[in-house]
């Protein structure tokens, strides 16, 4: 019996380190690494419109999308706000996107005694939607390549921070210009890291309205659990419009239409949307400095902020509405560089990103032209790459810009500033400073109502990072915790610290400003002491990052050059589509289904309880109505390649009709950063059936359905 027990450890163990090994492969495929090839395909599917792979688009879908085709699709895509994908739905100005892109909106526009974030919002009237002040949505007008002007500008350069600055002169020059010249919208686009430049123009519609939102609850099923996760179950979507300026709904003659049953497994789909950022073009080199130093690092302290937010909002039920965007803000952060940092330790990811470099150099090496221009790129990275190593600890740790609210290091901050500046004689201070402002500043220095639970939690995070970054022997751990990490750590600090209260600040604003600076208030030697040390690292960083950056530019060219459109430039926060097909993957040992239908959603509810985190539902959902057939598709996953950003992006057919929402990627798509692997990177998506299902059935919306319907307005 011992002996078969231990041969099914064997074998466990064996299975785990094969899927730790192989984790974007088949635990059940064996492979060699030395033997792993790239493919094209591993750089991604996201095409820009001015530049569609033909011969891709025909050799896997038998045709390729008409010039109208793809000026139709651009027009009728929308960037919402800063950061999201947004389309419109109906000639008559109708808008969608996903729930988590506007609701750090919904508490400034709901009325006494309303709870927009937990119990949703619907317009049943035009005259009810509601503006949203400061939002804005942007239109895709024109593509322009204008390589030839700025790399023409750079090459004037004499060294690399010269290079640098050109660069930057001609393109704001050339948007200004622009600008004025059209009244748009312009912004320079930089494809290939710098490869290819595009300029973009953009009709800007300013005036948006909330038509419908829903519960917080179905539209973030599973919270900070199921984010990145699939299967999953949860209808993440908003509705607004945009009007003009006579306040009347945009007309557009660009829109995509609803689908009623969306679409098959297999079926040629494509998202339409604005992936943020990738890193697919870099060298290897670059990818392990991120995996060996920024990732780490920035996933410690996302992942202390995270203890931070979740405890209190574990504590305090009552401050809900208040803690949930900062909790899930922090734990999206956390988990997207954690599946990152996962990419990155992959074997097989690695071994392509590998081989790919292998074949480029030695493409580089054998052409004497392209040599005498790139062959120096590989060691000149490397170079640069040992320097930033070198300072990459310092420069992250000395920085406390991720503990926004931590109210004791920015009044050691003021109080620095204050005692310096009254150093100076009258004439010399700035504004703040002199006699006929100086009580207010006092004043706003020595604030009252800190949180000092919440104080207290950051400082033992900052204290835990500083450790886990540093080392507890590290100078400055010692200076200001004294070596020490959690409870201890703000002991502590708590013990020695002269700027709790508003009463000790007061004290030393009134003991002089030798007093400030001579104190040993750890918050106040922390400034002292990682301000001197940053004014030595600045330079030589920003030195390394222009260099860097000119670098990877001229790698990004060699690229373009060698390889043309066959390769999909990396995302860089323009508009973009990409082509798939639903489809399930093996994932934890089991399969994931292409479709997941309402079934799930109820399944969820029941096995955690019913409790209200994090797979509660909200009072109109717990019991589903007759007409709702549970087999329908709430959800899917497609072989669509997208990344942050993305959010909000309008899924479409070959006819342009609607079939789902993109909300965001699986765990495996967090590694397409770096790589894009079809054996399980996934697309997540609201499908257009289950939410047009839900719109009739659950909040009886019938407005916006016969909009939606229709493609317009319907009096």
């Amino acid at each position: 019996m011992k002996m078969v027990q231990r041969l099914c450890l064997f074998f466990t163990l064996l299975c785990l380190s094969a899927a730790t090994l192989q984790a974007q492969y088949s635990i059940y495929e064996p492979i060699n690494i030395d033997e792993v090839e790239y493919s094209f395909i591993d750089f991604g599917t996201m095409w820009t419109f001015d530049d569609i792979p033909s011969d891709y688009f025909m050799n896997t879908y038998g045709y390729v999308p008409t010039e109208e085709w793809l000026e139709d699709a651009r027009l009728s895509a929308l960037q919402f706000g800063g950061g999201c994908s947004a389309a419109f739905v109906s000639e008559d100005g109708l808008i969608m996107t996903n729930h988590h892109c506007g609701r750090g909106a919904l508490p400034g526009i709901q009325k006494d005694g309303e709870d927009l974030l937990k119990d949703g919002f619907y317009a049943s009237t035009p005259e009810e939607e509601r503006k949203i002040n400061g939002l804005f949505v942007d239109q895709l007008i024109a593509i322009e390549d204008i390589t030839a002007q700025v790399i023409s500008a750079m090459e004037a350069g004499k060294n690399n921070n010269e290079k640098i600055d050109l660069r930057d002169s001609v393109m704001a020059a050339i948007v200004a210009d622009r600008n004025e010249e059209t009244g748009l919208n312009c912004k320079v686009i930089t494809l290939y890291n710098g490869g290819k430049y595009s300029l973009y123009t953009y009709k800007r519609y300013n005036d948006i309205r909330l038509v419908m939102a829903p519960d917080f609850q179905i539209a973030a099923t599973g919270w900070d659990w199921d984010n990145f996760t699939y299967p999953r179950y949860e209808l993440d979507f908003a509705f607004y419009r945009a009007y003009d300026e006579k306040g009347k709904p945009v007309k557009s003659d660009n829109y995509f239409k609803w689908s009623e049953k969306g679409a098959e497994e297999g079926e040629p789909i494509f998202v339409i949307g604005r992936p943020g950022n990738t890193d697919r073009l870099y060298s290897c080199g670059q990818l392990e400095y991120f995996r060996d130093y920024t990732y780490p690092i920035m996933l410690t302290m996302l992942n202390e902020l995270y203890q931070v937010y979740y405890e209190l909002f574990k504590k305090h039920p009552e401050r809900e509405s208040e803690l949930l965007n900062r909790l899930l803000g922090t734990g999206n952060g956390r988990k997207s560089y954690a599946g990152r940092l996962m990419g990155l330790k992959d074997d097989y990811l690695m071994a392509k990103k590998r081989d790919f470099e292998k074949q480029l150099i030695q493409k580089v090496k054998s052409d004497p032209e392209l040599n005498s221009k790139y062959g120096h790129l590989w060691d000149s990275i490397g170079s640069v790459l040992n320097e930033l190593k070198s300072i990459a600890r310092e420069r992250y740790s000395y920085s406390t810009w991720m503990l926004r609210g931590f109210d004791y290091m920015n009044t050691a901050r003021k109080l620095i500033e204050y005692a310096e500046q009254m150093k100076l004689p009258e004439e010399e201070r700035n504004i703040d400073y002199k006699e006929d402002h100086i009580e207010e500043t006092r004043k706003s220095i020595a604030k009252e109502n800190i949180d000092e639970e919440l104080q207290k939690l950051l400082t033992r995070a900052h204290a835990n990072i500083l450790t886990k970054v540093l080392g507890s022997d590290n100078e400055l751990v010692k200076k200001v915790y004294n070596g020490k990490s959690g409870d201890e750590a703000v002991e502590y600090a708590w013990s020695n610290s002269r700027i709790l209260t508003k009463e000790n600040i007061e004290g030393l604003l009134n003991s002089g400003p030798d007093e400030i600076l001579n104190t040993d208030d750890p918050f106040i030697n922390f400034i002292l002491y990682t301000r001197d040390k940053m004014s030595a690292v600045t330079p030589i960083q920003e030195e390394a990052e222009n260099t860097l950056s000119v670098l990877n530019q001229e790698l990004g060219r060699v690229i373009f050059e060698t390889y043309g459109n066959k390769i999909s430039p990396d995302a860089t926060s323009s508009l973009r589509i990409s082509d798939g097909v639903i489809k399930g993957y093996e994932y934890n040992g089991t399969i994931a289904p292409g479709k997941v239908t309402y079934y799930g959603l109820w399944d969820r509810y029941n096995s955690f309880d019913k409790s209200t985190y994090p797979w509660g539902l909200h009072e109109r959902w717990k019991i589903p109505p007759e007409q709702l057939d549970l087999s329908v598709p709430i959800g899917f996953a497609s072989t669509n390649d997208i990344v942050g950003g993305n959010s909000g992006s309008s899924v479409i057919n070959r006819n342009q009709e609607i079939v789902g929402l993109v909300h965001d990627g699986n765990l495996e798509s967090l590694a397409g950063t770096f790589a894009y692997l079809t054996e399980n990177n996934r697309t997540v998506a609201t499908d257009s059936w289950g939410l047009m299902e839900a719109l009739k059935y659950i909040y009886k919306t019938d407005r916006l359905v016969k909009e939606l319907q229709n493609g317009k307005l319907v009096r």
